[in-house]
This record gives structure tokens, C-alpha cells and sequence, in this order.
């Protein structure tokens, strides 16, 4: 007999049991629960197979080929399985729907001496659901703004550290927001499994708290905010550092230097149009002699530029504070005093 947990109650729960999706390689990468495990009844073409047999033929004989692709798999099906349940613990499993692959892959483990599994009634649909339903609540939320080089992120994290709730969109993202973006990161995830790991980060937060987050424009490389939650932070309190130009130049130095000419070259020449050829040409001059600082100065230009424009669209409450010096817990600190004489 098939047990059931709803999608909301395993979220809930503090000890953050193992859970298997079932689904294929292909369904989990564009998008699952963070934390789950994949372990899959088919393989990308095996799924593609048996659901055109699905669709075309008949059902009966789509199951039929579906269980002569899992048969040979279900040994190493139990073991994986086995190998993730904790002693006392609940194994949780889905897969799109809650239907036929999640309740055959419980039936097997449980008729092979693993007890205590569950199956996420709903499956990842529900989940998704329930994800978009997390973004239409009504969040506190700060925003961090303050032109490129600002150190922005590095406050972000100072302020965790002292107590804030934080959350970092580019590092959800693997991107830092600009043509630069992608230097030192990992690959970015799908647009969906983006918005997973934003909700996730959510439900760690208390909802009658603010949230601090960093100034975004709706895409962060090839990644999407939810227009829902992205509507709440355009209609947020806008906290704006303001930092010389030299002091940002040096922070950008710290963050980029490192064994990534080539790529620091690749980005100027995704700019040049914007930036200007001369500039650009001169931006690139600078890498090659090691003139980290000047290539930055001279990036500036066409960010700082990039950045008032968007702030002078702003219609949200808007504070500055300027930032003498390159201490991101000082300026961490700073900004929260200024918060709270803003909140009165």
C-alpha cells in the first residue's frame, strides 16, 4: 500500500529526510527540488520511448517496454536507495505526478526490506506550484543598490553575518550581472531551477522580517527574477552606496584579476559597441600590460552611465550613503544604521 506525503508537510519538516526523483536525467536538470537525489527509472531515451509508445499505441504495452528497461536496473535501484536512507529515517520519493514511476519505484523498495518510504503525493508538479505561490507573498524586502564595483556582494555577506536576512540572486545565479558575469562561475542553472532555489531560500526566512537583496535588473545573464517577486522588489526601499570611482576600480581588481585575461577580454569586446572602439581597444591594452585598474576605470565609464539611467527611473523610496573606504563589515554596519533610522 502506497503512503503519501503532501508536497507542504515534507517541506516543513526540520530534518530534511533523503528524496529520490525518479524522473529522467533530462526532467531533473531542467528543474527539481533542491536537495533531492536523482535516481532514475529511465534514461532520457528510454522516457522518450515509452511515452511515443504511450501516445501512439497503447498503454499495456507501454508498460510492458517500460518494465523491460527497469528490469535489469533494479538491483542498483535499491541499493542507491539504500544507500541514502539514514538509520530510523524516511525515504521520500517522487516524480512528476506522484503516479506510476514514483509508486512502482516505492513498491520496490519496500518489497526488498526498505521500510518507512513515502511518495510526495503530487509530485514535482505540485512542488512547482507551490514554488510560484511562494513568490506572491507579501515579502519585506531592502534593496542594496549602488554602482558596479561596489562592493555589493561582500556587503551582502557582512550583513548575514551580523544578523540580516540575505539573499544572494547572483550567486543563485552563477552570474554577477554584467558582461563580466560569468568569469570565475560555475554554469548557470535552467531558468526553472532557478526559481526552485530562490523559493527554497525564501522558506528558510521569517516572512515578517526583511530581506536584504541586492539592486537587479529582471535577468541576471540567462536566468529570469519571477516577475512576481521582481514587482516587489522594484516597489522597495532602495538603499544606494556611493563609492569613488579609484576605491571601486580596486575592488573589481580583487574580484577579477586572477588568471582570467582571456575572459576579462572577451567581456570588454561584448561592451565595445557601448563603450566605445577606442575605449575598448585601450580597455584591452591595459589587461595585456597587467593594468588591471585602468581596464576597470575605463569600464566604468560605461557602467556607471549604464546604472544612472536605471536609478533615474526609480519611483520606489530611494537613500544614499556614501562609502569612504573599502571595509565591507564597516559599510555593512553603516547601512544598517541607516535602516533603522529610516525605519524610525
Amino acid at each position: 500500500m502506497t503512503i503519501f506525503c503532501d508536497i507542504v508537510d515534507y517541506l516543513l519538516l526540520n530534518s530534511s529526510p533523503p528524496l529520490i526523483d525518479v524522473r529522467s536525467p533530462l526532467e531533473f536538470e531542467k528543474g527539481h527540488i533542491p536537495g533531492a537525489t536523482n535516481i532514475p527509472l529511465f534514461t532520457n531515451e528510454e522516457r522518450a520511448h515509452v511515452g511515443t509508445v504511450y501516445k501512439q499505441e497503447n498503454p499495456g504495452k507501454a508498460y510492458e517496454i517500460g518494465l523491460d528497461y527497469v528490469t535489469p536496473k533494479l538491483d542498483s535501484i535499491v541499493s542507491d536507495a539504500r544507500a541514502l536512507k539514514g538509520q530510523n529515517q524516511t525515504l521520500y520519493v517522487h516524480c512528476w505526478r506522484g503516479g506510476q514511476r514514483s509508486q512502482a519505484f516505492a513498491k520496490h523498495l519496500t518489497d526488498n526490506g526498505i521500510t518507512s518510504v513515502k511518495v510526495i503525493e503530487g509530485g514535482y508538479k505540485k512542488y512547482r506550484n507551490h514554488t510560484i505561490q511562494n513568490f506572491q507573498k507579501d515579502w519585506k524586502i531592502n534593496i542594496l543598490g549602488g554602482y558596479t564595483g561596489s562592493g555589493k556582494t561582500h556587503i551582502l555577506k557582512e550583513l548575514e553575518t551580523l544578523g540580516a536576512q540575505v539573499i544572494d540572486l547572483e550567486g543563485l545565479a552563477n552570474h554577477k550581472g554584467s558582461a563580466f558575469g560569468t568569469i570565475k562561475m560555475s554554469e548557470q542553472p535552467t531558468n526553472e531551477q532557478f526559481s526552485n532555489s530562490l523559493s527554497h531560500e525564501l522558506r528558510k526566512l521569517d516572512p515578517n522580517r526583511v530581506i536584504w537583496i541586492e539592486d537587479e535588473s529582471i535577468r541576471i545573464g540567462q536566468v529570469q527574477i519571477p516577475v512576481e517577486f521582481f514587482q516587489k522588489m522594484k516597489g522597495s526601499t532602495t538603499f544606494f552606496v556611493d563609492m569613488e570611482k579609484e576605491l571601486r576600480s580596486e575592488i573589481l581588481v580583487s574580484d577579477y584579476e586572477l588568471d582570467c585575461d582571456q575572459e576579462l577580454k572577451e567581456a570588454v569586446g561584448r561592451i565595445t559597441r557601448k563603450l566605445g572602439g577606442q575605449n575598448a581597444k585601450e580597455a584591452i591594452t591595459q589587461i595585456d600590460n597587467g593594468n588591471y585598474k585602468s581596464a576597470a576605470l575605463i569600464c566604468l565609464r560605461y557602467y556607471d552611465k549604464l546604472y544612472k539611467k536605471g536609478l533615474d527611473k526609480k519611483e520606489n523610496e530611494l537613500h544614499r550613503l556614501d562609502l569612504l573606504q573599502i571595509d565591507h563589515e564597516v559599510n555593512a554596519r553603516q547601512i544598517l544604521d541607516l535602516a533603522e533610522q529610516v525605519a524610525g
